[in-house]
């Protein structure tokens, strides 16, 4: 008899969510020195195993290239281990004489995780490290397309999770690529929390499942590269971001808005770096192959190279190019330029002066990817400061890769591969997600000496108010 797979799903979610909550139970119990070791053997172990899994990855879904993957786990396992490292998260956290307030830390519980097909296996480290650090146990929904390297990482992790003492089934994925189990993985009455990182369908998905969740949005930043600016400099930083893994980092630019004036050296620069400005006829070949009829973003363009895109539109580009750029002046549905592309693919966009900069900039955001990032490169520190304060993102990076910085491998944000969006893009953090937002906080607080004085209140003078006021109400009834 032929196993229904849609059942089989569900069956293996459920199954997996009971395993996790009984192994919960014990993990949260453990202390911050237990965990920190399980966390470092997970870092260790996964970093180990890099290389492997950055090749099954490109292998099996087609996106990207396996070097730079291999740096997405190294910076995945390595780089947040580093991050945590030290950073208290369960039991007493800390004391507060003077307010006599005490904060105490506790799991959430069991978290189900979805994981995107652009980083399959990095996710499950950057995850499992985040939420064993807090005392959670975590389970894991990959994507279809990414299913067997997913797979593969979570075992490793789950292994080297309970070689440090967690509990089995601390640690779990599906093994099956069925929406119904996923289905059922989020709705399960073991899970806590969701975790979701993915395409738009599947985070409005896990905010509409009833569970608490943490989902982020469309990233679609603008690069303004400023008058005050380094061209060589910025067009490097945006180079080196688009080509990372091919453009698959959500944080990395999607388009470059200038001023009119500075239109001439951007174009010259970026030709010595590798950025093919198209023809109009070009742009539009490109166009039709980027998105499908519906506005759904082409998966067979995802993680391409920026020569092998152009080979499949049907033109040819210089050897050596890196990136290809469209001019673009508006944004909206009907302006395949303006959303976002996870390929070597820039808008380009000459505006006449920097408040018009600064209002296409906010209609690029609101049209998609609002609550994500926005990068600027600039030496004018007041330039900086006047964008900061109006831009719609959760992550405003200065002179630095987008894709780097957003993740906080450049810069000084927490190295993650979940990044908040904030209300502003429909997410309920605009953090880049760590083992703090994976924990409850419970205050123990004591009263004031004086908090049960009356204050001088009569009682006579409330009991004839009362009365009074039944009086009232007898009355109207």
């Amino acid at each position: 008899m032929e196993i229904d797979k849609d059942l089989a799903s569900r069956q293996e979610a459920r199954l997996l969510c009971r395993q996790a909550k009984a192994a919960q139970e014990r993990l949260g119990a453990f202390s911050q020195e237990k965990l920190d070791a399980i966390v470092e053997n997970i870092a260790q172990k996964f970093s180990a195993a890099a290389v492997e899994l950055a090749q099954m990855a490109a292998c099996e879904t087609g996106f990207g290239n396996a070097e730079d993957k291999t740096e997405k786990n190294r910076f995945a396992s390595r780089r947040v281990a580093e991050a945590v490292r030290g950073m208290k998260t369960v039991g007493l956290l800390r004391k507060i004489p003077e307010k006599q307030l005490w904060e105490i830390g506790v799991p959430m519980g069991v978290i189900a995780a979805i994981v995107p097909s652009t980083n399959p296996t990095s996710t499950v480290c950057y995850k499992a490290i985040i939420a064993l650090k807090a005392g959670n146990a975590i389970v894991f929904s990959p994507h279809p397309k990414a299913m067997e390297c997913t797979l593969r990482a979570a075992r490793i992790v789950a292994a080297a999770a309970e070689e440090a003492g967690a509990p089995a089934g601390s640690i779990s994925c599906l093994s099956m690529a069925q929406m119904a189990g996923t289905q059922e993985l989020m709705s399960a009455p073991e899970i806590s929390l969701i975790l979701a990182t993915g395409g738009p369908g599947m985070v409005r998905a896990a905010y509409s499942s009833g569970k608490p969740a943490i989902g982020v949005g469309a990233g679609n930043g603008p690069a303004y590269i400023h008058h005050s600016a380094d061209v060589s400099h910025a067009l490097a930083c945006i180079a080196r971001s688009k080509t990372f893994d091919f453009g698959t980092v959500c944080a990395s630019e999607q388009s470059i808005i200038v001023e009119a004036s500075m239109e001439a050296a951007v174009r010259q620069e970026g030709a010595k770096q590798g950025f093919y400005f198209m023809s109009t006829d070009e742009a539009g070949k490109l166009a039709k192959l980027l998105f499908r009829p519906t506005g759904a973003l082409n998966p067979d363009i995802v993680g391409k190279a920026a020569t092998v895109l152009a080979e499949k539109a049907g033109f040819s580009v210089p050897q050596g190019t890196k990136v290809l750029v469209a001019r673009e002046q508006e944004a909206g549905p009907t302006r395949p330029y303006s959303m976002e592309k996870l390929c070597p693919v820039l808008a380009f966009f000459v505006m006449e002066s920097e408040d018009a900069i600064l209002q296409k900039a906010i209609e690029v955001l609101r049209h998609e990817g609002a609550g994500h990032t926005f990068a600027m490169h600039a030496n004018d520190r007041a330039a900086v400061e006047k964008f900061a304060l109006q831009i719609p993102v959760s992550r405003f990076l200065v002179n630095t890769p987008a894709a780097l910085g957003g993740i906080g491998q450049s810069t000084a944000l927490f190295p993650a591969l979940t990044l908040g969006c904030g209300a502003v893009g429909g997410s309920s953090s605009s953090n880049n997600i760590s083992p703090l937002d994976l924990v409850n906080i419970r205050r123990v607080a004591w009263g004031s000496e004086d908090s049960v004085q009356t204050h001088g209140v009569d009682p006579a003078l409330v009991e004839m108010l009362t009365q009074k006021l039944l009086e009232r109400l007898n009355k109207k009834l």
